[in-house]
């Protein structure tokens, strides 16, 4: 059995039914250069082999802790779980069908010791199969606005294009900062208003350009973000966007809230609008036209979109 230093930092991985790709996402844990961990494993009601590739990981590792739910919780609930028992100073989050590069938790832990931010966030790629393997992407643009040129000790309003960050494992946090805060339950995308509360609740927060995460987009299409043609999926993805520049706005970080929309606007409504146009169900569509309409009316509006062509093209 693996013993280590006293933990620094406690990483809340949860999964369900991704046996697949958990063995991966523990490997990753175990190579990372900064040793100082300790990770709770929940199994989130899985019928695969997940909970006893947990339960194996924890009879060799002492830094692996595993919790069972013998019916699905749903992602939020089971990440709340895991922050209640959470007992060191930092605390992060690793879906167990992604994977950390070797200097994820040295890199970000470190920064923090330097600067005393109240979180840390780096950059992430997704991975896709080419034949048998899962190939990492390029570091897509709104990545690279949020997390490039490294910026220590920054804030949202010196840093509005780091609201374009909204994903919860891509980044290490202070424990005290989530007094408070826990992730909504029973709907999907809850990273959304969590990752916005984050960077408005901050005194300070680092940001640094390395790719810290591999993202996997599943090739069987299960994952969450490839089934948006699903109507109530579609209202819990419309309820985060909505939830996150609702934080945004209410914090009066209205640069953020700028970018936030132009980032919407030039990659999550035309893949949406397109489904609209041949879902059968006329109720998608209405869901659609009625978001996009509440954001044109947003006074930040003309700010992300300063070309009335544009915003005409979009009006359902």
């Amino acid at each position: 059995m693996t013993t280590a230093a006293a933990p620094i930092v406690t990483i809340i991985v949860p999964g369900r039914d991704i046996a697949a790709f958990a063995p991966a996402a523990l490997d990753s844990l175990r190579a990372q250069t900064e040793a100082r961990w300790q990770a709770i494993l929940i199994d989130d009601g899985s019928v695969d082999d997940t909970g006893a590739i947990f339960t194996d990981a924890a009879a060799r590792d002492s830094r692996f802790r595993v919790i069972r739910h013998d019916a699905s919780r749903g992602l939020g609930a089971a990440r709340n779980v895991g922050i209640d028992l959470v007992d060191t100073p930092l605390l992060g989050y690793l879906d167990a069908d992604d994977e950390f590069m070797p200097t994820a938790l040295e890199r970000l832990t470190g920064t923090l010791a330097s600067t005393g931010s109240d979180f840390a966030a780096g950059a992430y790629v997704r991975t896709r199969l080419q034949g048998e393997t899962y190939v990492p992407g390029r570091l897509q643009p709104w990545v690279a606005a949020a997390t490039r040129p490294e910026r220590l000790a920054t804030t949202l309003t010196a840093h509005p294009h780091a609201s374009t960050n909204i994903v919860a494992w891509s980044k290490i946090s202070r424990t005290d900062l989530w007094t408070g805060l826990r992730f909504p339950e029973n709907v999907a995308y809850e990273d959304q208003v969590v990752a916005q509360l984050m960077n408005t609740r901050a005194r300070a927060f680092d940001v640094v350009p390395d790719v810290l995460v591999h993202w996997r987009f599943r090739a069987d299409g299960s994952s969450l973000t490839q089934s948006k043609a699903q109507l109530p999926v579609l209202r819990d993805y419309l309820h985060g966007l909505r939830s996150g520049i609702r934080v945004l706005r209410e914090a009066e970080a209205h640069a953020a809230v700028a970018v936030r929309l132009e980032l919407i606007l030039a990659m999550d409504v035309p893949p949406l609008l397109a489904i609209a146009e041949t879902h059968p169900d006329p109720a998608y569509s209405a869901e659609v036209a009625s978001f996009i309409g509440e954001l044109q009316e947003l006074p930040e509006f003309a700010a992300a979109v300063p070309d009335p062509n544009f915003a005409a093209a979009i009006a359902w």
